[in-house]
């Protein structure tokens, strides 16, 4: 199988290598960045009032599965899913991989009044500072993807720039790192990141090690409203929903039947 991973992680972390510019200067920038809209609360008050917030994704296309919407529209997009009911946004910003943008981002954002996640494979401190100063509210930080030191020090810039910083796991030994560098938000991707096949027992099988004070978020696969309840039992607050959503005839009514179940 593909190690789509290690090739994505390889790219970004080649651009981090030749960016040369001054962090002090660029955290200074993020630091007076426009006003954040609280990723975390809108989670904890979709999910008390709804049994399960939705974090809606737009993503133009994937590594595994090619085009999904390449002429997308953010702003529509946007405008449908808080129509809808998400409680916020997940904007792919990779181009290579995703075929998307910061612009894409602010495009999103500007359109309507959820807090909004830089998707994207974050490897240095500059990417942290380009998040916030794009306009997003929560970065992504894949624990795959650094190493221990990387993830404290991301983690810690993050809450100095009043970002969220929702820190993926795969399994045991990653969600045990998440928790060691104090992540508050922790979410389980159910698919394998190096071959991009989604196990949709996953996310169940480690709902129950993830303490009830950290918000617990579940991340791709989820097709259906039994796949909500499922995971609403098993202690999770959220779900990240992406292709299912993109490819649906209406995204309003998609969002709706997710949460028909828990409701």
């Amino acid at each position: 199988m593909p190690a789509y991973l290690d090739s994505i992680l390889a790219a970004h972390r080649a651009r981090a290598a030749t960016d040369l510019r001054d962090l002090d200067a660029a955290v200074e920038a993020a630091g007076s960045a426009g006003p954040i809209r609280s990723f975390d609360d809108a989670i904890r008050t979709a999910s008390a009032r709804d049994g399960m917030a939705v974090i809606a994704e737009v993503k133009r296309r994937s590594p595994s599965k090619g085009d999904l919407d390449p002429d997308l529209d953010p702003a529509a997009v946007a405008i449908e899913y808080e129509a809808g009911g998400a409680a916020c946004l997940s904007v792919l910003t990779d181009r290579e991989f995703f075929g998307g943008s910061a612009a894409d981002l602010g495009s999103a954002r500007a359109a309507c009044s959820l807090p909004v996640l830089r998707k994207d494979f974050t490897v240095s401190a500059l990417d942290v500072c380009d998040a916030r100063t794009m306009g997003a509210d929560a970065v992504l930080l894949i624990v795959a993807a650094l190493n221990d030191v990387e993830l404290k020090s991301l983690l810690l810039l993050s809450e100095r720039l009043s970002l969220t910083a929702l820190v993926e796991v795969h399994d045991e030994l990653e969600l045990e790192r998440a928790l060691g560098a104090g992540a508050r938000m922790i979410g389980v991707n159910q698919r394998d990141l190096r071959t991009f096949e989604v196990d949709r027992q996953h996310a169940l099988a480690l709902g129950g090690s993830i303490p009830a004070e950290v918000v617990a978020v579940a991340e791709s696969g989820i097709r259906n409203a039994d796949d909500v309840a499922s995971l609403a039992g098993a202690g999770f607050r959220a779900v990240l929903v992406g292709e299912t959503l993109i490819r649906s005839r209406s995204r309003p009514d998609a969002i709706a039947g997710l949460l028909g179940a828990v409701r």
